[in-house]
C-alpha cells in the first residue's frame, strides 16, 4: 500500500485543528489593487479593515442566529449541494460568518428551494428574500447563480452582490452592473500543484472526477491544471502516468451510489489516487477510496480532517475572499470592485496546497520542493495555462488521458 493509514490516523489524533476558513494560507488580493483600499484580502487573522481578530475557528460560530431587529445584514445564498459540504458552500459561508462575527453584523444563509433541482426562479427568490430581510450585502456562491443574480441586481441596484466563482454581469442593454463584484480564482494553479505533487510522490495511476458536468469553469480549470501538473512531473522524472478523467455523476455536485460505484471500479482496476473536484461528491469518492485502500485529493478547502485517505487538497481562499469583498461594503469602497473582474491566484496566496504537519501527507515530495514550485509560479517562470478547451486536443508527452 502506498502509505500507512495507521500513521495518518495517528497524525490526525495528535494534531488537527480543522478550520475550513484557512483555505488561503496568506493574503489574497485583487489583480488590480483598487484605489481607496490598499489592503489585499486578508488572512483569517485580519479583517479587511486591518483589525486583529485572532485565528477563529468558523465551526465555533453558529450557522444560524436570531437578529434582535429581525434584519440580517450579511446574507449568503448557497450553491447547489449541502450548506455543510466541507467544501465550496461551507468555505464560502465560513467567510460570511467570520466577517459578521468579527464586525458585529447579523447574518443568515438562504438555500434556494428544490435542492439540486433548483431553478433560476428559486435562486432569485432566495436573493429577494435576503434583500427583503435587510441584507446590506448578498454573497452568492457558484456560476449557476448568474441568471438569477442578474435579475436581482437589476431589481435592487442599491444592494451590493458578491459573486463568488463569478464574473462581471451586464443588463439586457449591455451595461455593466456596478453592484455585482465578480470574484474568481486561478484554480488551474492549484490543480497543477496537486497533480505535480502526486506524481512526484510516486503515484502513476491517477483519476479526476469533476462536478458540473464539464460546464463549471472553476472545476474545468482545476482539472486542466491537474493534468498539466501530472504531465510535467512525469516528464521531469522520465516516467509515464495514466489518468481517468470524468464528469459523470457530478452534474449536481452531489454524492451518489452511482458515483461511488464508478470510482470503486477505478480503484479496483489500478487507480491509486482521485482528485475529488465537486463539493459533496467528495463523500462518495472518499468512501470508495476507503473501501479500496485508495487515496484522494480534496478541493476548495483542506479536507484532511474528513478522511485519512486524503493526501492533499487543492485549495482556494474562499473565506478570505468573502471577508475582503464584504469589507469593501462596510468601508464604502465597493465601487472599486463592483462591475469588475477580480481573479485571485498564487501571487495573492489565494490558491495552494495545505502544508501543516497534519495535512501534508506526501512521503517523498517535500514542503521545500513544493515551496520552490510555488515560487516559480509567483515569479512567472512557471505559467499554467487556463484555456481548458485545449484539454482534449493536447498531446501529452508523458501522460495517457482516458476521458470517461
Amino acid at each position: 500500500m502506498k502509505k500507512s493509514k495507521k500513521l495518518l490516523a495517528l497524525l490526525l489524533s495528535l494534531a488537527m485543528i480543522f478550520g475550513l476558513a484557512a483555505c488561503g494560507g496568506g493574503s489574497q488580493g485583487n489583480t488590480e489593487t483598487p484605489s481607496g483600499n490598499t489592503e489585499t484580502p486578508g488572512t483569517v487573522e485580519t479583517t479587511p479593515g486591518g483589525e486583529e481578530t485572532g485565528a477563529v475557528d468558523p465551526d465555533t460560530i453558529p450557522d444560524t442566529m436570531t437578529s434582535e431587529d429581525g434584519k440580517y445584514q450579511v446574507a449568503f445564498v448557497t450553491d447547489v449541494g449541502q450548506l455543510k459540504d466541507k467544501s465550496f458552500n461551507q468555505g464560502t459561508f465560513d467567510g460570511v460568518k467570520l466577517y459578521a462575527s468579527a464586525n458585529g453584523k447579523s447574518y443568515k444563509y438562504y438555500q434556494p428551494a428544490n435542492g439540486s433541482e433548483a431553478t433560476d426562479d428559486d435562486r432569485y427568490d432566495a436573493m429577494k428574500a435576503a434583500v427583503e430581510g435587510g441584507a446590506e450585502v448578498v454573497v452568492c456562491a457558484g456560476y449557476l447563480q448568474e441568471a438569477a443574480l442578474k435579475k436581482a441586481a437589476i431589481e435592487f441596484p442599491e444592494v451590493p452582490f458578491v459573486f463568488i466563482d463569478g464574473y462581471p454581469l451586464s443588463d439586457d442593454a449591455g451595461n455593466t452592473l456596478a453592484n455585482v463584484a465578480g470574484i474568481a480564482f486561478n484554480e488551474e494553479q492549484a490543480g497543477y500543484l496537486a497533480g505535480y505533487a502526486a506524481v512526484k510522490d510516486g503515484f502513476t495511476k491517477l483519476g479526476f472526477s469533476g462536478g458540473g458536468g464539464g460546464t463549471n469553469p472553476a472545476c474545468c480549470r482545476f482539472g486542466y491544471g491537474y493534468v498539466q501538473g501530472a504531465n510535467a512531473a512525469a516528464t521531469e522524472m522520465g516516467t509515464n502516468v495514466e489518468m481517468n478523467y470524468s464528469w459523470q455523476y457530478g452534474a449536481t455536485f452531489s454524492g451518489s451510489t452511482e458515483l461511488q460505484t464508478m470510482i470503486s471500479g477505478w480503484y479496483a482496476n489500478g487507480t491509486e489516487i482521485v482528485f475529488a473536484c465537486g463539493g459533496s461528491m467528495f463523500q462518495s469518492i472518499a468512501a470508495a477510496a476507503s473501501a479500496n485502500d485508495g487515496y484522494v485529493i480534496g478541493v476548495d478547502v483542506d479536507q484532511a480532517g474528513e478522511s485519512d485517505s486524503v493526501v492533499t487538497s487543492a485549495m482556494k481562499g474562499l473565506s478570505d475572499a468573502v471577508q475582503w469583498a464584504v469589507g469593501h461594503v462596510s468601508d464604502d469602497t465597493f465601487d472599486t470592485i463592483g462591475g469588475t473582474a477580480t481573479s485571485l491566484g498564487v501571487k495573492e496566496n489565494a490558491v495552494e496546497l495545505p502544508t501543516t504537519d497534519s495535512s501534508w501527507r506526501f512521503e517523498t515530495f517535500s514542503v521545500e520542493e513544493y515551496e520552490a514550485l510555488y515560487q516559480q509560479m509567483v515569479d512567472g517562470t512557471l505559467v499554467v495555462d487556463n484555456d481548458y478547451s485545449k484539454l482534449d486536443t493536447t498531446e501529452w508527452s508523458n501522460l495517457t488521458l482516458n476521458v470517461i
